[in-house]
């Protein structure tokens, strides 16, 4: 009596299926790696930020105690009658002593969040506070300067419809303190449309 075999047929193994699953796998790798490369750039402009608040706040530091010590005194025949030329003689220098003064503040505290931005480059929140601040700030900023800038320009060449002499050719170091401290602050302007746009470009990649 003849046996009869019978025969089991398991089948090739699914191609699909680890075809389909070595795609998975690669999309990830993929998505890892170019998570790692956004995190990188957003690292890099982050460092670049911070050096740049670092840089505004000698700059800004400098500028205010530059006008803050702005100050020449003139001998007119005796010792006892002279004329005096000061920062404090000015509303618009006080006003850019004090408004210069704030702006470093800020800068110093705004380095914390500028660190966390450097550990997590992909944090939304400390860097949209810092766009707002440093747009607020800006603002400050220019309107010193430029409140400062327009008396610096009378002081070296006067107004003549108004007969406003220049005094610049007498209080010559006056007025070069004054301008150096302008200059100063104008540079630090250029430093927070930097920030601005490193904050906006930071945002815009996420």
């Amino acid at each position: 009596m003849a046996k009869e075999s019978t025969t089991i047929d398991i089948g090739e193994p699914s191609t699909v299926t680890k075809s389909t699953s070595h795609a998975v796998v690669d999309e990830k790798k993929k998505s890892f790696v170019t998570a790692a490369g956004g995190g990188g750039d957003k690292r890099g402009l982050t460092i670049f930020d911070f050096l740049l608040r670092l840089a505004a706040i000698g700059i800004t530091i400098g500028a205010s105690s530059v006008m803050f010590t702005a100050e020449e005194t003139l001998p007119f025949f005796t010792q006892f009658l002279q004329f005096q030329a000061g920062y404090d003689d000015f509303p618009t220098f006080q006003f850019f002593v004090i408004a210069i003064a704030i702006v470093a503040s800020y800068l110093v505290l705004s380095l914390p969040f500028s660190i966390v931005t450097i550990v997590r480059p992909l944090a939304v929140a400390p860097r949209l506070i810092l766009l707002i601040s440093d747009t607020v700030v800006l603002t400050l900023t220019t309107a010193a300067a430029a409140a400062a800038a327009s008396i610096v320009y009378l002081a070296h060449n006067g107004n003549t419809n108004t007969n406003w002499l220049p005094i610049c050719q007498q209080f010559g170091d006056f007025c070069q303190t004054a301008s150096t401290a302008v200059v100063a602050a104008s540079i630090s302007v250029v430093f927070f449309i930097l920030l601005i746009v490193i904050s906006a470009i930071a945002l815009k990649r996420h």
